[in-house]
């Protein structure tokens, strides 16, 4: 009767899921999470069931067994099976070809994306322009075949399995028609938004009441994950306090003796939401060093002291952080703050800086593991620290504070 029961609950989650679509545009990873999120709902269901039927060949232990065997041998199953495909993809077997319908700057990155994601299997077939004078041009190595006036056509003498319009807002008046020819085929059609360029943070679309819905600014970890994000500071920062305690307090005495002055050093920095924090670190300048005024880190900085400069090129000096982390002024991994005397020029030339502060500052961040760390450029870092935000996981939170560990505390940029 169990088994009965769980041969139909379990494809029915699957099928829920979306598990039994193509998933030609995701990754293993999201396919195996898909597989678990069904295999829980399945778990339970079955758990649930199984409480009103006496069997006693079945022990609510053997079926939790089950579920995490379910999902382990289908799990790995997905995932083995989208790599091969994804293989082959990348080798010139099982291709969907694509029809571009546009020849600008959207076109240029959905042939941009196309190209960086072999494995998905999608080969362009050509372009298609509102302008005569674009055919026999290319668009990022491939060639406009024709005009928009041409669609049907084209669709008539090529192998066209997917038509994706990469066309200007202000060509949408053309999308009746497109849609009419179209509609008389049997090809995908999928419009790329141009409304995306004004995207910033967590750009998609939703749905308000059945009306979509195209969201283009949001904020950032809220909710559930914020408090998970929050639980993970917590247990983070206090084990590192804990098993780094001695370290610091050698540190401590060292700075101390080594040159006049407090052990630590306070700085304003901003955090969360634009607001000031005072954050810690060992001090590593001589005492009144910044009586001129602040201004950025320097190689062979005459300000610093010769066991500060060893912290810093270490990053010992950052370790009093985790007090920080601890009081829930910062996070573990996160972008890195700044002083508001620097924020006040940044956020008048560089776009979307303001956007780092929709999430708690880090002592690490996605940004100094790979290597934007002193004098290095500003824009990029904050391109880093937004695909952070936007990308953000637990997960991610883990892979970065390992890379940190592995390695990241050291940089020829730390000075």
């Amino acid at each position: 009767m169990v088994a009965l029961v769980a041969l139909i609950i379990w494809p029915l989650c699957l099928r829920a899921a979306g598990l039994y679509r193509p998933q030609r545009q995701k990754s293993a990873g999201d396919e195996v999470f898909g597989v678990f999120k069904a295999t829980v709902v399945a778990g339970l269901l079955l758990v649930a069931i199984t409480y009103f039927v006496r069997e006693d060949r079945y022990s609510r232990g053997a079926l939790l067994i089950f579920t995490a065997l379910a999902f382990i041998g289908v799990g790995s199953m997905r995932f083995l099976f989208k790599e091969v495909l994804q293989a082959l993809r990348r080798r010139g077997f099982n291709l969907r070809y694509v029809l571009v319908l546009g020849s600008g700057r959207l076109a240029r990155q959905v042939l941009e994306q196309i190209e960086v994601h072999r494995e998905l299997g999608f080969r362009p077939v050509g372009c298609l322009s509102l302008a005569r004078a674009r055919v026999g041009q290319r668009v990022d190595g491939i060639e406009v075949i024709g005009t928009v006036r041409e669609l049907r056509d084209v669709l008539t003498r090529q192998q066209v399995d997917q038509v994706l319009v990469a066309l200007p807002s202000r060509s949408f008046h053309r999308l009746p028609r497109i849609m009419e020819i179209c509609a008389d085929t049997t090809v995908d059609v999928k419009l790329v938004p141009d409304v995306y360029q004004y995207a910033t943070l967590f750009g998609g679309l939703e749905e308000f009441g059945g009306l979509p819905i195209v969201n283009l600014q949001s904020v950032g970890v809220t909710g559930i994950n914020a408090l998970a994000k929050r639980a993970f500071d917590v247990i983070v920062s206090a084990l590192f306090l804990l098993f780094l305690s001695p370290l610091m307090l050698l540190v401590a005495a060292i700075v101390k003796l080594s040159s006049a002055g407090s052990v630590f050093y306070r700085q304003e920095r901003v955090g969360l939401d634009g607001k000031p924090f005072w954050m810690l670190k060992f001090r590593t300048m001589r005492d009144g060093a910044e009586e001129a005024g602040p201004r950025f880190a320097e190689p062979g900085d005459p300000r610093v002291t010769p066991f500060g400069a060893l912290l810093r090129r270490t990053s010992i000096d950052e370790l009093p952080q985790l007090i920080n982390v601890l009081a829930g002024d910062m996070s573990v991994v996160g972008p890195r703050p700044e002083r508001p005397v620097f924020i006040d020029q940044f956020r008048r030339h560089i776009p979307r800086y303001q956007l780092r502060h929709m999430v708690k500052s880090g002592m690490t961040g996605w940004a100094q593991i790979h290597g934007l760390r002193g004098q290095t450029s500003i824009e990029k870092r904050v391109e880093y620290d937004l695909y952070y935000i936007e990308h953000w996981s637990l997960l991610l939170d883990l892979r970065i504070l390992a890379r940190t560990l592995a390695g990241g505390f050291l940089s020829r940029n730390a000075y």
